[in-house]
């Protein structure tokens, strides 16, 4: 894992710690730190090692910021191309980047509340890939999204978007989004494609 992704990861659990329910913003930790150890950062510079265009920390600023996120300096540092810490496995290595990879969804998609917390929901989750699976499983069971939707929501249709609504398979009948065999409807291409 790379240094910036170590920072993003621990703003976001910084977040959930401080009940934010969301990563703490870059803005919002640099006056946190300010005011918890008496050190400043700027925010350009945070954002430049997070975005990789600085690859390194000084030493003083990976001690204020193991300080402040209260993890080893040591953890603050690119590991090395396919290291893995001796109790962790392959599985739980491949759960990390999988969790990761939902945080940041998450992020990009904070103007939707709810697809956002269900991300961070399955991120949180201890087994993240599992649920996944389970997923596929119920997605690729014909009518079954609609029914669990239906008793544990109780809102309708989980696929009520256009597009969705659209998707017919070969045979005529309504069919799922990006299902194999369906055929889109001129009106859903040309709403897809809007």
């Amino acid at each position: 894992m790379k240094l910036g992704e170590k920072l993003k990861y621990l703003r976001e659990a910084e977040g959930e710690l401080r009940g934010l329910g969301r990563a703490i913003t870059q803005q919002e930790m640099m006056r946190a730190l300010k005011a918890e150890t008496g050190k400043t950062l700027s925010q350009s510079y945070l954002s430049q090692i997070e975005s990789g265009a600085r690859p390194h920390l000084t030493n003083t600023t990976r001690q204020v910021l193991a300080k402040f996120f209260k993890v080893h300096p040591g953890y603050l540092v690119d590991d090395p191309e396919g290291y893995h810490a001796e109790l962790l496995s392959d599985a739980r290595a491949v759960e990390d980047k999988l969790d990761l990879w939902l945080v940041s969804g998450a992020e990009r998609f904070r103007r939707d509340p709810e697809l956002k917390q269900a991300l961070l929901a399955l991120a949180r989750h201890e087994d993240s890939r599992r649920c996944l699976l389970l997923l596929n499983a119920v997605i690729d069971t014909p009518g079954l999204v609609d029914r669990l939707f239906e008793v544990l929501g109780g809102r309708g249709p989980v696929f009520s978007h256009p597009v969705h609504d659209e998707a017919v398979d070969k045979g005529g009948a309504p069919g799922r989004y990006g299902a194999p065999g369906t055929r889109w409807s001129r009106k859903a291409r040309k709403e897809a494609a809007q």
